[in-house]
């Protein structure tokens, strides 16, 4: 049986979650679950239709539950039924987390919120993670991950050839974000309520997530909106402001991407130092004599003719050429990849030895952190649905066989008959 218990030498080795959770949002708990915290996903007895939910569906389970729910283990109850109801309550006892990943209130309805749990269990860190948070005229608005990011003003509407608007390829942040920062709140609130005997309510939004995780773009403009000769652009732009955040790089030409050989990279010698180092490492000496730039933050913003020498010298070499050299004359030079490409590049390769399908289900990345000197122990497979139900009332509350088999006659664990 995968994931029975946790390994006694990971960091979160002794932290007990309890989990009720659905979709994405589940995330919140992976990253405790790869650092080796317990995990039991509570789950109605149907199971969280996340293993149905995107693609790619890998032998009839999804990428998505592969992901979220590893490491983790299933323990099916009807909350519907008050017997399993007091299941719940006896997990909270000996727990040092709660997580209600889906709507604000849900568990409250099956009358376990908060307050019914701390008087449980001083200690315990409840922390509900959804769409839009627990206030705010959007509270109640069904939701999925895109929308946690065309809310932040992350992703912008495109349009096919017909004039259709449609949602573009893009990099999803609120759905990543919101489980990585309640994580850590989490654990803050867990070193707290051991401290002091206090537990915590904790309550994410993952559209404030996004937000929070695209701050410059946002104060950028907040910054503007104020008198121009208080915020100003930098020095080497003569202090004329750019376009607010990221739109202000299109004009650069010392910090640009360009195509290469093979492919594009992305040029970053902004800093006079290194814009020296490239023009001596490709011979072009006279190219820094001619266009020395500030000593800081100098992109030689909108200087053309410079811009069409720099596209013709980066053509002259593969990517990998051109990393090499910026890594031998050191200036800042990077691989554009794709996310097709990117684990074949050798720093993903040195950095991530991936989760293997044949042990995991999928092909999957594992946690980034690193403790020198220690391997963190790989998470189980994700669980299929009540996988670990018998386990967890044995092993973890201590139910006999009897205890057990009246919970299932009452439909407690499977709901009824």
């Amino acid at each position: 049986m995968t994931n029975s218990k946790s390994d006694p030498a990971a960091p979160l080795a002794g932290l007990r979650v309890i989990e009720s959770s659905m979709l994405g949002p589940a995330a919140i708990t992976t990253h405790l679950a790869d650092l080796g915290a317990e995990v039991i996903k509570v789950e109605p007895p149907a199971g969280d239709y996340v293993r149905d939910m995107t693609w790619p569906i890998i032998e009839g389970v999804s990428l998505l539950h592969y992901h979220v729910n590893r490491g983790k283990k299933s323990l099916t109850l009807d909350l519907r039924n008050p017997e399993a109801v007091e299941v719940y309550k006896d997990l909270v006892k000996g727990a040092d987390v709660v997580v209600e990943a889906m709507r604000p209130g849900s568990l409250a309805r099956r009358g376990l919120g908060f307050e019914v749990l701390k008087a449980i269990n001083p200690k315990i860190v409840f922390c509900n993670i959804s769409g839009y948070g627990m206030s705010g005229p959007y509270q109640n608005l069904p939701a999925h991950g895109i929308a946690f990011d065309t809310w932040a003003g992350i992703i912008n509407p495109a349009y096919d050839d017909e004039g259709f608007c449609f949602i573009p390829e893009h990099a999803s942040i609120g759905m990543h974000a919101g489980p990585m920062l309640g994580a850590m709140g989490i654990l803050a609130a867990v070193l707290r309520a051991r401290a002091t005997g206090e537990g915590a309510m904790l309550e994410v939004g993952q559209s404030d997530a996004a937000a929070y995780m695209d701050w410059y773009r946002s104060e950028s403009w907040l910054a503007y909106e104020r008198p121009e000769d208080v915020v100003t652009g930098n020095k080497s732009d003569d202090y004329v402001r750019r376009a607010p955040g990221t739109a202000g790089m299109k004009e650069g030409v010392r910090y640009q991407m360009y195509e290469a050989s093979d492919g594009h990279v992305l040029f970053m010698c902004s800093e006079q130092a290194f814009w020296k180092n490239f023009c001596e490492g490709v011979g072009r000496e006279e190219l820094f004599e001619r266009w020395p730039g500030s000593k800081y933050a100098d992109h030689a913003r909108g200087n053309r003719e410079l811009q069409i020498e720099l596209r013709d010298i980066f053509k002259t070499k593969s990517c990998e050429e051109w990393i090499r050299l910026g890594d031998e004359k050191n200036f800042p030079i990077a691989p554009v990849n794709t996310p097709q490409t990117l684990t074949e590049d050798p720093q993903f390769v040195d950095r991530f030895p991936l989760y293997p399908h044949a042990e995991h289900g999928a092909d999957m990345l594992p946690f980034p952190v690193k403790f020198l000197g220690e391997t963190l122990p790989a998470p189980g497979k994700a669980p299929t649905v009540g996988e670990h139900s018998e386990a967890v009332l044995r092993e973890v509350l201590g139910y006999d066989d009897a205890k057990i088999a009246a919970l299932d006659d009452a439909g407690a664990l499977r709901g009824k008959k």
